[in-house]
């Protein structure tokens, strides 16, 4: 069984923590030893990036019975939602403890008419979770050629972090 628990100030080191070798993973998968999608000393995501998803939004720790195995960050704006951090730990992959956690957020806010998220373009494992088990779509494609109209700063960090590009997502609910 999978529950999502408010993050703890007492626990919020090791989230960050988690969360840094869960996007690792990804990256060293994809990419092995070469570092330049990296946002800090070796982090594809920033200790910066996740404390700001942190206190701008609402944290969640995934928990399968009283073990943490996973976190999740979402801001909720009325009928609109952005997950801005999704991630469970390498240990325990395709166990269905994402899709799990993802469902639960949904029934913790069934206000919301349209989920947002993003993921850059390397992460198949992402894409197929989001596309394939989680009912999203992509609807745009950020690139250097594209960049994120929201985002003043889209077009310096798509040509250093991700010059390929990162995939938007929205799931519209029934």
């Amino acid at each position: 069984m999978i529950e999502l628990r408010p993050l703890a100030p007492s626990d919020r080191e090791q989230f960050i923590k988690d969360n840094q070798e869960a996007f690792n993973y990804g990256a060293l998968e994809e990419f092995g030893l070469r570092d330049d999608h990296f946002e800090e000393d070796g982090e594809i995501i920033s200790r910066e990036t996740i404390e700001a998803s942190i206190d701008s939004g609402e944290a969640y720790r995934i928990l399968q019975g009283s073990e943490p195995v996973g976190g999740v960050i979402i801001k909720v704006n009325g009928n609109r939602g952005d997950l801005e951090i999704l991630f469970v730990s390498p240990r325990v992959h395709s166990k269905g403890i994402g899709y799990a956690a993802w469902c639960a957020v949904e029934q913790l806010h069934p206000e919301v008419i349209v989920w947002e998220t993003v993921t850059p373009y390397f992460e198949k494992r992402n894409i197929h979770f989001y596309v394939n088990r989680c009912g999203f779509h992509i609807v745009e494609f950020y690139n250097s050629h594209h960049p994120d109209p929201n985002d003043p700063d889209a077009a310096d960090q798509m040509d250093e972090q991700f010059p390929e590009g990162m995939f938007r997502f929205e799931k519209r609910m029934k």
